[in-house]
């Protein structure tokens, strides 16, 4: 059985709610869970996170794989770099998981504009000074070339 750390929808409609569960990876996202580790609620601002550190260790040494979304929210608390303290022998009492994660901003038509523009800004500025590199070399010949057509003769 193939256990996975995702989020558990939970909540109203248009008002989600997380719960970060411990599941074998065959169940549908509603269904019968085997632990609960945490929460995670994005309707608050800034959003907020609660893990249960002991039981989500106890999971992961089980073999436990946490989904891409759970790794990232992991990540945001600061779980992985108290986990990788501990595994190194340091002393990790004093490190305590922030509660509020930040929301990175999201990407509007302007903004994905400008960083299109700015792409393509670089891109021409590249292609002009591989040109320029090209025309100065092709001005003046390169000393192997001159050595091998006296040899020649």
């Amino acid at each position: 059985m193939a256990v996975h750390v995702r989020l558990m929808r939970m909540g109203a409609k248009k008002r989600p709610f997380y719960r970060i569960v411990a599941i074998d990876s065959r169940r549908p996202r509603e269904s019968a869970y085997l632990d609960n580790l945490g929460w995670y609620n994005p309707i608050e601002k800034p959003a907020k996170v609660n893990v249960k550190e002991e039981k989500i260790i106890k999971w992961l040494n089980r073999g436990a794989e946490p989904s891409n979304t759970v790794r990232t929210l992991l990540g945001q608390v600061g779980f992985w770099e108290k986990l990788e303290k501990a595994r190194r022998g340091e002393d990790v009492s004093e490190i305590a998981l922030r509660t509020e994660i930040r929301e990175r901003k999201k990407r509007t038509r302007q903004i994905k504009k400008a960083a299109v523009a700015a792409a393509e800004a670089k891109e021409k500025e590249a292609e002009a000074k591989a040109k320029a590199a090209e025309e100065a070399a092709s001005a003046e010949p390169a000393p192997a070339e001159e050595s091998k057509e006296e040899s020649a003769e």
